[in-house]
């Protein structure tokens, strides 16, 4: 029956069951819950990040009503202790948390700007986080050309949220990358700009306009 449908239709059905797969971490990557969605619908339409995105705001929503904001505002908050610990490491707030999308499960996503990564650790530890792991990742650049190996360092609160801090070379630190879900410029929050936040309107959500 799904076949029968006009495209724009398929796309929101296929958009509407990667949300769920990401939602119920039955994926983790945006890519393959679009093609495991168009493979259990069995169609070939394949909708765009965004309104796969689209659609998993309004399932957290419908699923998490108010205590979504409330879990932002919590999570903000956390941020910014974690970041003014790192202050020294020029700290940016960026992905769901700066966005103003977070669900069950999200985790605190800091890039940090340090040739030591173990600098950072060493940081963490004497002011009694809790680093729970510290692993090494490839990252590719969006021509699948540049890949670059960056630090990251997971910590679990004792909210029992955690953050991912991302250790990039201080060299990187004015490279603006491009958003592979809403297509914008990610510019993330420095520690002046999230304490504004919180100050002014603690549930600001920073999504560009279709």
């Amino acid at each position: 029956m799904a076949s029968s449908m006009k495209p724009s239709n398929l796309r929101a059905l296929v958009a509407r069951e990667a949300a769920r797969l990401l939602y119920y971490r039955l994926a983790t990557e945006y890519k393959f819950a679009k093609l495991r969605a168009a493979r259990e619908l069995g169609v070939t339409v394949l909708p765009s990040n965004r309104e796969v995105a689209d659609e998993l705001d309004a399932l957290a929503n419908l699923l998490e009503g108010e205590s979504r904001i409330a879990r932002l505002i919590q999570m903000r908050r956390e941020a910014l202790s974690i970041m003014e610990a790192l202050l020294e490491f020029n700290p940016k707030l960026i992905g769901s948390v700066w966005r103003g999308t977070v669900r069950i499960g999200s985790d605190i996503d800091i890039i940090v700007y340090s040739h030591s990564s173990s600098a950072v650790v060493e940081k963490l530890r004497c002011l009694g986080y809790n680093v729970i792991n510290v692993e090494k990742k490839v990252k590719a650049g969006r021509d699948d050309e540049e890949k670059k190996v960056y630090v990251h360092i997971y910590v679990e609160l004792p909210s029992g949220n955690r953050a991912e801090i991302v250790v990039r070379s201080p060299e990187d630190q004015n490279v603006k990358e491009v958003c592979d879900i809403y297509g914008d410029v990610i510019e993330g929050l420095t520690v002046e700009e999230l304490r504004r936040v919180l100050s002014e309107d603690p549930a600001r959500r920073f999504i560009p306009q279709r």
